[in-house]
């Protein structure tokens, strides 16, 4: 049901990365996930981001999530070469996710990430990217990761080529607190896998404004994960701890 950003490890080549995504989604499935990002937005992720704010989208894709959100300025960071293309207001750097350093430190309200860690080659290099998120927020802004909980999918994780990294929202969890962050809310169960499904684009557009509605479905059908944190102020970061637990919400 998410977008899927693009595969963004030192190693990925970014004429393969366009390749593989003009492939695995028709025009049906863009013009799906346009409507249904506009959604997803509006009734959801616009809480964790003020008008004034400036947003980077790890791994924007086509920028569905950019373009939909309502924000001063937008960066859009993907080494997809399609992605210039389709950003409508984003600045697009074309930068793996494991090095921001175009962007300043402290300079980004809110991070957001969709469907990308699991494209990186190793556990390491998510961290890296976690670190780079938490450096260029400003103390107190707010990381958003959505991504597959290998937990709940076992086998079709590793459906596509360029998925190399299973998490689950624990491990997930544990990785943003070692870059730094305070894990502030973990749905392991949120949306459900896959844009790919029968029906007018408009009924499937439909449907997601109401599972959106009653989150009492999400257990049920939901195989990705939402974890956000915050970045604190440097006096109230802790070391963290062995056997730390992360409560869902």
């Amino acid at each position: 049901m998410a977008s899927d950003g693009t595969a963004h490890g030192e190693s990925a080549q970014p004429e393969q990365l366009a390749q593989i995504y003009r492939h695995r989604f028709d025009d049906d499935d863009r013009a799906f996930k346009v409507a249904m990002w506009k959604v997803l937005c509006r009734d959801y992720f616009q809480r964790f981001v003020a008008p004034s704010d400036t947003v980077l989208d790890l791994g924007a894709g086509s920028c569905e999530f950019v373009n939909a959100i309502d924000a001063t300025r937008k960066i859009a960071v993907d080494l997809n070469p399609d992605t210039p293309q389709s950003a409508e207001d984003a600045e697009v750097l074309a930068q793996p996710v494991t090095d921001l350093s175009p962007v300043p430190d402290g300079s980004v309200d809110v991070v957001f990430s969709s469907n990308v860690l699991e494209h990186l080659d190793t556990k390491a290099a998510v961290l890296r990217t976690l670190q780079e998120s938490h450096r260029v927020l400003r103390t107190g802004g707010t990381c958003i990761i959505l991504m597959p909980n290998v937990r709940y999918l076992p086998g079709r994780y590793w459906d596509y080529f360029d998925h190399h990294t299973p998490l689950s929202h624990l491990s997930l969890a544990e990785g943003m607190t070692l870059a730094g962050f305070e894990v502030t809310q973990v749905i392991p169960r949120f949306l459900p896998y896959t844009v790919k499904s029968a029906g007018a684009a408009a009924r499937r557009v439909g449907l997601v404004r109401l599972y959106l509605r009653v989150p009492w479905v999400w257990p049920l059908l939901g195989r990705q994960m939402l974890v956000v944190g915050t970045k604190p102020s440097a006096s109230a970061v802790e070391p963290i701890s062995e056997g730390m637990a992360v409560t869902s919400s």
